[in-house]
């Protein structure tokens, strides 16, 4: 299994722009790929950290760019795969792999003879005269391996290289537990009556995963990742929006084999034991070190400045919502299930606007090509053909081929929508291939949502929050798509982990955009656009819930500040998870129960299994750009190529390979302004 002749992951795939070839590729492929990857990755490792040469950046930096190919090629391959496809074989694999990818990457990023060379080169930048791309390279090289401890001695490294791999282990086995509870907990609904409120789509795709459980004739409702779910804005039943409501809450802490409790803890304990080895107060500040933000002092005084004023906004929304229910002789008070539903009836009340009953206008495909697509296209000039040629990982995921306008092939678009029991909660983008000019590649970009699937011949209703998220991956995936770097190190969305999510928020924008809406908000039956004075409802809504809103966010953004500022001997206490998370919240003042957080500790994928430790707040704090940003587009005409051209050649192309905040500046030709984040989520005042 280890000849590439036999194990199609060990050679270029023969497929067009380097598409793995997915069909071939068996679960008994992966880790015997791995495992000559990481050898011939750490044959070339070897050979430039023993060069007997003088150390140069043609023969460090660029070598170290150079190496690495093939693990990187079968790496990208896997995880699409064990993100969106995780069969228990595939699952099985990834807890194999974990303390493996972690004791390679340490031995390469701790290697002290490599580091020695890069240092080398790096004292004698200013005498080299490199400029760009190239000196940003050996800037951000020497700042990483120094950073992951590269500089240690031999006993710090061995306790660092038995914490990572540790980390690795239970970030595993944290989204392993969350999607066995989350499908355990998907709900079963006996009647038709008790979903009173879906759509036509929305029950058949609930009687759908019904049937694929064995449940015929019953309909089951299967958990988001988010505390919520899109049907509690619909649902008319009281109970059955509290039983959503409760099996969602209650994810990963049962007390059964799923429970996350322990696992986090440990997780937590781990990171701040690493902070100290290398020498930070919290695993908070070892992350914010290399990050925009810079310490945790400043991302704590921007979420407390704001949380205040959010948490005053709720409870205003919240009075509105309880004198509807008083006012239809409830007799209840309101509750966090009850939220969303009353919500829409306050919308509806003060802006005659019902959102959920704007679903027929936001059929799936034409949101996709007369929206999403469109958009991009008058903007961008870019063009999408579907390559039904072209397979990808599973059949429900499609690819498109993306042009620019001069008809050159810029890349391949992947979008897989639907949700599905091996796919892990959430939404997200990824790379298959990343683009590079040293090693001359093109980039592959992944978008995957979690839309319910609707019965055969149904269409797909999106609600306005899925046609929101589906721009806000998108513009990550026009990142992945526009960076045109020369070094691999700064593909596609490489770049600070709290600016990463400023080019897919900006994208939001084109949601409501007169020409684009125009164009894909359009009724599913009739074809007739969206009338204009739900248009003119929904914009004037848009400040709506924001307390709410924000609200959730900021009380996730600040469990996460909070575990991840313990130091070290904190860390090492058992720890209560329930009562801590409660405390942080009584904290910053976001402890309105009807107001949960977006993410609870046990559920909280984004910190505690992907890449968000200490920077979910990286969303409001990209969003002070994003705003700003919106405010550029607005004064200077919105929808035009000069403008795309802008944006696209000053800030999204230029990947990671420019500081970010100076090639923000390269394109809005200031610092951002605060004030129109301010506005925008009704805080200014």
């Amino acid at each position: 299994m280890t000849d590439a002749s036999i194990n199609p992951l060990l050679a270029p795939s023969p497929l067009p722009f380097e598409l793995p070839d997915y069909p071939n590729i068996r679960p008994e492929h992966y880790l015997p790929a791995f495992e000559q990857a990481f050898a011939a990755h750490r044959a070339e490792i070897d050979a430039i950290a023993a060069s007997p040469e003088e150390p140069t950046f043609e023969n460090t930096l660029v070598s170290l760019e150079r190496s690495g190919d093939t693990l990187g090629r079968v790496a990208r391959t896997f995880y699409t795969v064990s993100s969106a496809h995780a069969t228990a074989e595939i699952q099985e694999i990834d807890e194999q792999l974990a303390p493996l990818m972690a004791a390679h990457h340490d031995a390469v990023t701790l290697d002290s003879r490599l580091y020695g060379r890069v240092a080398a080169v790096h004292a004698r930048l200013d005498e080299l005269g490199l400029e760009g791309e190239d000196r940003y390279l050996v800037e951000r090289t020497y700042r990483e391996m120094t950073s992951a401890g590269a500089g240690l001695d031999h006993v710090e490294k061995t306790v660092l290289t038995e914490l990572n791999q540790q980390l690795s282990v239970l970030t595993t086995t944290f989204e392993k537990n969350l999607l066995a509870d989350t499908n355990d907990l998907a709900v079963v609904f006996d009647d038709a009556v008790e979903l009173d409120g879906l759509t036509e789509g929305e029950l058949s795709a609930a009687a759908r995963n019904a049937a694929e459980r064995g449940l015929e004739g019953k309909y089951v409702v299967t958990l988001t990742l988010f505390t919520g779910h899109p049907y509690l804005s619909s649902l008319t039943s009281r109970a059955s929006r509290e039983r959503l409501m409760t099996a969602s809450r209650s994810r990963g802490r049962r007390g059964n084999e799923n429970d996350n409790r322990e696992v986090l803890a440990e997780i937590v304990r781990l990171r701040s034991e690493r902070a100290r080895v290398l020498g930070y107060e919290s695993h908070a500040a070892y992350v914010t070190a290399d990050e925009t933000a810079g310490s945790p002092e400043a991302v704590h005084e921007l979420l407390r400045r704001l949380a205040a004023p959010a948490a005053a906004n709720a409870r205003q929304e919240e009075a509105a919502l309880q004198a509807i229910i008083d006012a239809d002789g409830g007799g209840f008070d309101l509750a966090a299930h009850d939220w969303a539903f009353y919500t829409e009836r306050v919308r509806a009340a003060r802006y005659d606007l019902d959102r959920t009953a704007l679903r027929p206008w936001f059929e799936a495909e034409r949101v996709l090509v007369d929206g999403v697509f469109r958009a991009a296209t008058d903007l961008y000039g870019i063009t999408f053909t579907e390559r039904a040629d072209l397979p990808a990982y599973h059949p429900e995921a499609r690819v498109f081929e993306v042009r620019n306008e001069d008809g050159s092939h810029l890349g391949l678009y992947v979008l897989d929508l639907y949700t599905r029991d091996s796919k892990r909660g959430g939404a997200w983008m990824n790379s298959i291939v990343s683009q590079s000019a040293l090693r001359g590649t093109a980039p592959i970009v992944v978008n995957n949502l979690n839309v319910p699937q609707p019965a055969p011949g149904s269409p797909t209703l999106l609600t306005l929050d899925e046609v929101t998220t589906l721009f806000h991956e998108f513009g990550h995936a026009l990142h992945g798509l526009f960076a045109t770097v020369t070094y691999p190190h700064f593909a596609g969305t490489s770049v600070y982990r709290d600016f990463v999510e400023f080019p897919s928020q900006v994208n939001e924008m084109w949601i409501f955009w007169p020409e684009v809406l125009a164009s894909y908000a359009r009724h599913v039956e009739t074809g007739d656009p969206l009338p204009a004075d739900a248009v003119a409802k929904l914009r004037e809504s848009e400040a709506f819930n924001q307390g709410f809103a924000t609200s959730e966010y900021l009380a996730a953004s600040w469990i996460d500040q909070a575990w991840h500022s313990l130091d070290a001997d904190d860390a090492a206490v058992g720890i209560d998870v329930d009562a801590f998370e409660a405390e942080a919240l009584a904290d910053i003042g976001l402890d309105n129960p009807v107001v949960p957080t977006r993410y609870s500790s046990t559920y909280f994928a984004h910190i505690f299994s992907g890449g968000y430790s200490a920077g979910y707040y990286s969303y409001i704090w990209s969003e002070v750009l994003d705003a700003d940003t919106v405010e550029w587009f607005r004064e200077n005409g919105g929808l035009t190529r000069e403008n795309g051209d802008r944006f696209r050649t000053r800030l999204l192309g230029v990947g990671g390979s420019k500081d970010p905040l100076e090639a923000y500046r390269d394109f809005r030709g200031r610092d951002a302004r605060i004030e129109p984040l301010l506005e925008r989520r009704g805080l200014a005042g």
